[in-house]
């Protein structure tokens, strides 16, 4: 017995049910193709939450630090933010990571360090100070290019103006560009203190100024830092050593600090008006803070009345690192490797001078900034990093090969050369080349 199913009688029961299939099939394949389509195209973001502080929830990637510290930042933060008010990145706040590249230089190809701060070649028997370099948290910090940092300076002039901690920081940056050019001195003083050089393929300058109040002044003491009688600081009158080549410059930095803590006698109008430590019953004694006050007032004043149109560095105090004692009661400096943020605090005295020194920044820049003869200021706050680095000094290294266990004088205010000062000529190229 035959059965032809296509003749054969099928239920009403039986076609509802294949009908519904179909659609439930169907509905299925179409949502699978709406799905697919939009995910082609359409990128859902993942939600970053941006806080009042700048911070997200989620970690930002590395960016190149292409600015530093803007004019509206407030006194206690060295932060940079955009137009928006965005966090960007603070290239002064971080913490010195090792690497294995070592220094950009050595005693043997650098022939401008100066005895006091040529570690090496004075004895100095270890050697993993020279393997650390400055990184910024939030984003990362180029390397110092001397070729980039020459070409950009072709037919330019710059000037360090202060103390030995500038002349420091000169001989540091003349180490790194003599790996390109050799440089010519064309100028010295007797002491060798203000010096000048010039890199002729380029038509670049650069010099080093000794002002070490930055006003002007008289100071009546040896070469080891021994005073036979007071410095006498004129507070409202800008040094003449620089102020009188001032108009041959396209980039100062400028800074003092260290020799405001030395006895002194001060002076506005030629007249005395008070004194630090001098111990004379008829000089009123005044706080060296005003001084300093009063003397980068004056400098900052000058700066910005001047018809010459320069970009301005004002370089922070630098901390030192003296251990039981002071430089000239037995302190030392011994340590062989940086502190971690939140191992060490800056001293009274050191927070006194930043603090001056970022009022009278802010000060500056207001007025500046309602100017118009181009001029530019930056603040170049190095004194949270170099607090960082107790193991960077000549120490007892100051001298050639120094009988340690007997008494010497140790340096634990300069850099040695190479050293962590080096870190600063990164800092310094970001600033004039993208700030």
């Amino acid at each position: 017995m035959s059965f032809d199913m296509n003749n054969s009688p099928i239920p009403v029961k039986h076609k509802q049910m294949k009908m519904f299939v179909k659609v439930v099939v169907c509905l299925i394949l179409m949502g699978f193709a709406y799905r697919l389509y939009f995910s082609t195209y359409v990128q859902i973001p993942p939600v970053i939450v941006v806080f009042g502080d700048g911070y997200s929830s989620s970690p930002p990637p590395a960016v190149e630090a292409n600015f530093t510290v803007s004019g509206q930042v407030p006194v206690n933060d060295t932060r940079a933010h955009d137009s928006t008010g965005s966090l960007k990145c603070d290239i002064f706040t971080g913490k010195w990571v090792q690497d294995v590249t070592g220094p950009r230089y050595t005693n043997n190809t650098c022939d401008t360090i100066e005895h006091h701060q040529n570690c090496m070649k004075n004895g100095r028997p270890d050697s993993g100070y020279i393997y650390w370099r400055w990184k910024p948290r939030d984003c990362n910090l180029p390397i110092f290019d001397p070729k980039t940092f020459l070409n950009f300076m072709r037919k330019k002039s710059m000037a360090f103006i202060g103390d030995s901690i500038s002349r420091n920081h000169v001989q540091s940056l003349l180490c790194i560009l003599s790996q390109v050019e050799r440089p010519m001195e064309v100028y010295h003083d007797q002491e060798y203190r203000t010096r000048r050089w010039f890199f002729d393929s380029h038509n670049f300058t650069l010099s080093v100024i000794w002002s070490p109040f930055l006003t002007e002044s008289k100071i009546f003491e040896d070469n080891d830092g021994h005073a036979s009688s007071a410095v006498r600081v004129h507070l409202d009158n800008p040094d003449p050593d620089w102020v009188n080549v001032f108009r041959n410059f396209d980039y100062v930095e400028i800074a003092a600090g260290k020799w405001f803590l030395k006895t002194a006698i001060y002076l506005e109008n030629n007249t005395i008006i008070g004194c630090h430590n001098c111990k004379n019953e008829t000089i009123s004694e005044v706080g060296f803070y005003y001084a300093y006050r009063k003397a980068l007032q004056t400098t900052l004043d000058f700066i910005i009345r001047s018809d010459r149109k320069v970009y301005t560095l004002l370089r922070t105090t630098t901390p030192d690192h003296f251990e039981n004692g002071e430089w000239n009661t037995g302190g030392y400096c011994n340590r062989t490797g940086p502190f971690k943020e939140g191992e060490v605090e800056l001293r009274d005295i050191d927070m006194v001078m930043r603090g001056v020194e970022l009022e009278e920044f802010e000060k500056a820049v207001r007025v500046m900034n309602g100017s118009r003869n181009g001029s530019v200021l930056k603040l170049f706050d190095t004194t949270r990093l170099s607090l960082l680095r107790p193991d960077g000094h000549p120490g007892p290294y100051r001298a050639f090969h120094p009988d340690i266990n007997g008494e010497v004088q140790n340096d634990c205010l300069h850099w040695c050369l190479p050293g962590p000062i080096d870190s600063w000529n990164d800092l310094l190229m970001n600033i004039l080349l993208r700030g």
